[in-house]
């Protein structure tokens, strides 16, 4: 073992890019106009009708996404917002970027590491104004049934769709259940604008309300003006420059294209993993018994706790690329002080047995049985 950077042979992740996206974003370095225009509409536009939503607002990230949402539903100092502390820290962050204040909640178990409803009904109270839902790795939570009790308490319902495009449950979309749905383009999400991201809604007044906060709480746009349409603006209320320029939107048209070629063979790769790693009985699959759509983003393993650091030197020695998907946001140095008192066993269970590994369209069925190869083997050396 070195210090150096490893050869990786099969990648945690890896985008997806050919003709389409290289003539779309030549397109748009073609026509001299580069923020947000026609293509950012386009995208919002095939965005929307992908996933029978109304409203789709094309923004900077899916952390702007996550602010502007909690920004629009009026949520702010001294609210509470229940969410699941196995997550990326963003929904976290942006949560007291409001001035409001996490509420952490364990999660089912650690192979299904979403929000336990349990959880979430007794962390209510007369602070809380949102439950924060994660699909996480592209499998849903029990979205019906949170919808259900944040109506019954006139909660707002904050979807993280980031790792769940293009996946439906009982016909509607993930994202598009709660009053806002949230979703991340970075590069190694299903599908990439390199940075960006979109919120979408049923609502009329959430979504004129982000599009006007995203661009600096303006009543115009520099496209309007360009087009003649308007001559002026006035600004109505402090907002943020989370624009998507033209560049990405572009990206995005053409990704979208693709998204549910990439989510079938991510849910192929997904199958594939399954069958190999079944006989393992030290290796426990997260969702390895969900049987309904999902969007394949991650692929996470259970192993022991004495193992798993010694099953990623394995992988990483064999130029096997991995992660953890998450960490517990409760030990961050900035959360711990706050968090003292929270009681999340599972979560914490979770965080020190999970393992990411590879997965993204790019992979070969060789590919798979080559990782499981190691990871049997290393589990097998070790136990």
């Amino acid at each position: 073992m070195t210090s150096e950077t490893p050869n990786w042979k099969v990648f945690l992740s890896d985008v997806s890019l050919d003709e389409r996206e290289l003539e779309s974003t030549c397109a748009v370095l073609r026509s001299g106009w580069l923020s947000l225009g026609p293509r950012v509409a386009a995208f919002e536009k095939s965005f929307a009708e992908l996933h029978r939503v109304p409203h789709a607002v094309a923004v900077s990230s899916g952390t702007s996404a996550l602010h502007l949402a909690l920004l629009a539903l009026g949520i702010g100092p001294g609210d509470e917002v229940i969410q699941p502390a196995i997550n990326f820290v963003a929904g976290a962050n942006m949560t007291r970027a409001v001035g409001a204040t996490p509420r952490f909640v364990d999660i089912v178990s650690a192979d299904q590491p979403v929000s336990d409803m349990r959880e979430v009904e007794a962390a209510i109270n007369r602070h809380t104004k949102a439950i924060m839902v994660l699909h996480y790795g592209g499998y849903p939570a029990a979205i019906r049934e949170i919808v259900e009790l944040a109506r019954q308490k006139n909660l707002a319902v904050i979807e993280d769709a980031c790792h769940a495009p293009a996946t439906f449950v009982d016909g509607c979309a993930l994202g598009g259940w709660g009053d806002v749905g949230c979703f991340s383009f970075f590069p190694n999400k299903n599908m990439t604008t390199a940075e960006g991201g979109m919120a979408v809604t049923s609502r009329d007044d959430l979504a004129a309300r982000i599009r006007t906060l995203r661009t600096h709480g303006m009543t115009s746009l520099t496209w309007d003006r360009h087009r003649g349409h308007a001559s002026s603006y006035d600004v109505t209320e402090s907002g943020y420059n989370y624009r998507l320029d033209e560049v990405r939107a572009a990206l995005g048209i053409a990704q979208l294209t693709k998204l549910p070629q990439h989510n079938q063979r991510r849910a192929e790769l997904t199958a594939q993993y399954r069958r190999e790693l079944a006989s393992c009985r030290e290796v426990e699959i997260v969702f390895g018994n969900y049987t309904g759509a999902h969007a394949g983003h991650l692929f996470v393993i259970l192993v022991p706790e004495n193992l798993r650091h010694r099953v990623v030197e394995a992988c990483r020695h064999n130029g096997i690329q991995t992660s953890l998907h998450y960490p517990c946001i409760t030990g961050f140095t900035a959360y711990q002080e706050a968090c003292r008192s929270c009681s999340l066993p599972r979560s914490e269970e979770f965080a020190r047995r999970a393992i990411t590994l590879p997965l993204h369209p790019k992979m070969t069925d060789e590919n798979v049985k080559y990782v499981c190869q190691i990871v049997r083997q290393a589990v097998q050396q070790f136990s």
